[in-house]
């Protein structure tokens, strides 16, 4: 929680003042307090009032002057706001190093399930456009709101060729630059599932420079293991199939997004909820002065009938 005018706090302490009043009143009264003999019959009269009760107006008080004075501040709390207007890039790689197995049944059909668990948690509102790649950039579909249709491109993806990460995210950048030509500008980002060394095409941290010039964070996922191989289509020994963190950690560096690391396909569906539901809100400061305003009301009006209460008493 924070305040708008946190100066205003200042206002709190009227509290300790308020406590301190009570206290030197108390005192005063225990001063002049009359002494009456037959104290047992007295109590039989009045009845017995527990100790609680009668220092609750006072308690009532000090809990309605602390919320009014927290209340005067504007208190406010953080919420995520719908960004219906934002879009996102889905760039996912299917190179032959999608064949390992070491995550769970293998990297491609785990990076599909994670793509499906983004879409799953971005709003219906909020566009969302693919680019698969290999060799090449070989799909692309252009940010909608109609997500099945990303679905489907991600879902008729087959592992095989090279990784040519840089030249899938300049075509996942330049759409969006089309995207943002033919709309108002709105917010936008890419989020890149890769697992190897880039091998063939341009630099992907080059293409990430231009991206952050252009306010377009990537956020990159690194998906398997270090010790992970894939058959060889030669037939001979099985070919290493390493991921490469390190790169996919500098082009989320260098374009001001974030790079995540999954080693199997519970880390993965969880990345993409949680960058799901990131990349699709933003936080706002909402304020919640009417909430504390109320409750500092009634705890006042909760006072004042308690003390006409107790004020109704013999001493």
């Amino acid at each position: 929680m924070s305040f708008a005018d946190p100066i205003l706090l200042i206002a709190l302490l009227l509290v300790p003042l308020a406590v301190l009043a009570q206290i030197v009143a108390l005192r005063r009264a225990r001063r002049h307090a009359v002494r009456f003999t037959a104290i047992p019959a007295l109590k039989l009269a009045v009845g017995a009032v527990p100790a609680w009760r009668r220092h609750l107006p006072a308690a009532l008080a000090v809990a309605a002057l602390t919320t009014l004075a927290l209340a005067l501040a504007k208190p406010q709390r953080s919420v995520a706001v719908p960004l219906e207007r934002a879009a996102i890039m889905l760039v996912t790689d299917h190179s032959r190093s999608m064949l390992a197995t070491d995550v769970d049944p293998d990297r491609l059909a785990a990076g599909k399930a994670g793509a499906r668990s983004f879409l799953d948690q971005v709003p219906p509102r909020v566009r969302v456009g693919v680019v698969t790649f290999s060799d090449t950039p070989d799909a692309v579909y252009a940010p909608t709101t109609e997500h099945d249709r990303a679905r489907d491109v991600i879902d008729r993806q087959e592992a095989d060729g090279a990784t040519a990460t840089g030249e899938a995210l300049q075509v996942a950048l330049d759409t969006l630059r089309q995207d943002r030509r033919n709309r108002n500008p709105a917010p936008a980002a890419i989020v890149l599932l890769s697992d190897g060394r880039t091998t063939a095409g341009r630099d992907p941290v080059e293409v990430a420079e231009t991206a952050r010039r252009l306010n377009v964070p990537i956020f990159t996922v690194s998906l398997g293991t270090r010790d992970a191989t894939v058959p060889n289509p030669g037939y001979g020994p099985p070919l290493a199939a390493a991921p490469d963190p390190q790169t996919l950690e500098r082009i989320a560096e260098t374009s001001d997004g974030r790079a995540f690391t999954a080693e199997n396909s519970e880390e993965l569906s969880d990345i993409y909820k949680a960058l799901g539901s990131q990349l699709s809100t933003r936080k706002e400061q909402r304020e919640i002065t009417s909430g504390f305003a109320i409750v500092g009301s009634i705890l006042l009006v909760g006072a004042a009938t308690a003390s006409v209460r107790r004020a109704g008493r013999l001493p």
